[in-house]
């Protein structure tokens, strides 16, 4: 009760110590926070008097927040039942004109016995019998347990919580919480409820608490699990992908064409501009009509030449370009610093490595009527070469062999072929720094998305995704690769 006023029961009253003004209060049997199952009941009040237990109960209070409270449970009492009662619950049933009181007992009341029940001074008819639903979390099922419903006998009572074991705490917290989800009562998922740690369900806790004290119900549930991975699948499950050949395909560092300088590469994707209109060149940030501005390494050409890149139209230097192709992997392609037009065959920086593709006889959640296409991809750690970032410096691979998947559907089978070509073009994968977890010097995707949860979605990198194959035919073809590419000759 309130600090500093002192309760008398006999009278149900309080005084100020301070200033010795007495209130008069009432116990109210309904429940504070609509953490229940069942039949709720209807606000009662404490009686003043033994004679007046009989009497009407007082109306409910008007205020926002218990019009709040008593709405959703009538909404509770609506639309859902209580779970059924346990044997070992129906064994302990106490008898009839038995009262769960959470607080003092008022004057004639017997002390409570061991069971955790009071019994009252004298024998009230069942019509009577004032029954009150403790509220629990369903999460939480050590330190409590869900009131029993009424049976389909007809009869009502309270289940003694001190006499249930574990297992049985725990069947009435999971009926409840089936109970709380089927009427509406939006769940909360918290992680780790049955772990080491107790900085979840401390949080569970406090979550709960605050959503009851706005008289708003809460059910506590388990989050969905990460499923990365499909079932067992033995090696006479596994297929080979019906018009793509074999099931592996390894790829090593290519060259670039030998007795090819620069300059002659580029010339296949340049026309001269002899008079250059009066504009910067996006590369250097000089202006056409004068040389260019770059400070590196001197190409051997002149620094006011000025070329146009003939599918997609955009003027540089052409000193500019010698230096930005220098700098670049050297292997025979160019791509246009502002549009991205690729030309040529490009390329990338993937480390030495091996890609496995097969089906497994399990379909992807979105995908009920195929198989799944699974790709593997096995880099080890090994050391920079001259196209990395650091060369001499080693390098390492985290979380391979690394699993993906693809359902078996035309469009699949598409975007397997494409990644094909992308693994042998090494575009896959580079060497730079993780967005995960900022390691340096390690190996991580190259900007074409892959899906490496199974079962699940939980992380955005799973199923179901209705735009994930169109969203990755858009990536390649960012890197140069479309339906023609696989019909090229491999450089």
């Amino acid at each position: 009760m309130a600090l500093g006023r002192p309760t008398t029961w006999s009278t149900m009253g309080q005084i100020n110590r301070q200033t010795q003004r007495q209130r008069r209060v009432r116990r109210r049997l309904d429940l504070v926070y609509p953490m229940v199952t069942g039949t709720l009941p209807k606000a009662q009040s404490w009686p003043i008097s033994p004679g007046s237990a009989t009497s009407p109960p007082a109306p409910p209070c008007s205020c926002p927040q218990c019009v709040l409270v008593m709405s959703v449970k009538a909404a509770v009492v609506n639309g859902s039942t209580g779970p059924p009662q346990p044997p070992a619950a129906r064994k302990n049933m106490p008898p009839s004109g038995v009262v769960r009181l959470s607080s003092p007992p008022g004057p004639g009341v017997k002390p409570a016995d061991r069971t955790g029940t009071i019994r009252g001074p004298v024998k009230t008819a069942p019509s009577q019998v004032i029954r009150r639903q403790a509220s629990s979390l369903p999460a939480a099922a050590t330190a409590g347990s869900p009131a029993s419903p009424p049976g389909a006998n007809g009869k009502t009572g309270r289940v003694a919580l001190a006499t249930l074991n574990r297992s049985n705490l725990q069947r009435l917290a999971i009926a409840q919480s089936r109970v709380l989800i089927a009427s509406g009562v939006p769940t909360v998922p918290v992680k780790n409820l049955n772990g080491t740690s107790p900085v979840n369900p401390a949080l569970a806790g406090i979550t709960g608490i605050l959503m009851s004290a706005a008289g708003l119900p809460v059910c506590l549930t388990r989050p969905p699990k990460l499923v990365l991975h499909p079932p067992p699948v033995s090696k006479s499950e596994i297929k080979s992908i019906p018009g793509v050949s074999n099931t592996s395909r390894k790829t090593t560092k290519k060259q670039a064409k030998k007795g090819k300088t620069p300059e002659e590469v580029l010339k296949k994707y340049l026309q001269k501009v002899r008079h250059p209109p009066d504009e910067d060149c996006t590369i250097c940030m000089e202006r056409l009509t004068t040389p260019s501005g770059y400070k590196g390494p001197q190409p051997m050409v002149k620094p006011d030449l000025v070329g146009k890149l003939s599918r997609c139209g955009h003027i540089y230097h052409i000193y500019c370009l010698v230096a930005m192709y220098n700098n670049g992997n050297k292997d025979g392609s160019l791509q246009c610093p502002t549009c991205k037009t690729i030309y040529g065959v490009k390329t990338g920086t993937q480390p030495p490595g091996k890609m496995e593709y097969h089906l497994i006889p399990h379909s992807l959640p979105g995908h009920p009527d195929c198989k799944t296409i699974r790709i593997i991809y096995s880099i080890p750690p090994g050391i920079q070469g001259p196209e990395h970032p650091n060369p001499g410096k080693s390098f390492s691979a985290r979380g391979f062999p690394r699993h993906c998947y693809l359902p078996d559907s035309e469009k699949g089978r598409k975007v397997l072929k494409l990644l094909l070509v992308a693994w042998d073009r090494r575009l896959i994968f580079a060497i730079g720094t993780s967005s995960t977890t900022g390691e340096s010097d390690t190996v991580i995707w190259n900007e074409v998305h892959h899906k490496t949860e199974f079962g699940s979605n939980l992380t955005g990198h799973g199923y179901p995704d209705a735009n994930y194959l169109d969203n990755v035919l858009a990536e390649l073809a960012a890197q140069g690769i479309s339906e023609d590419s696989t019909t090229q000759d491999k450089d």
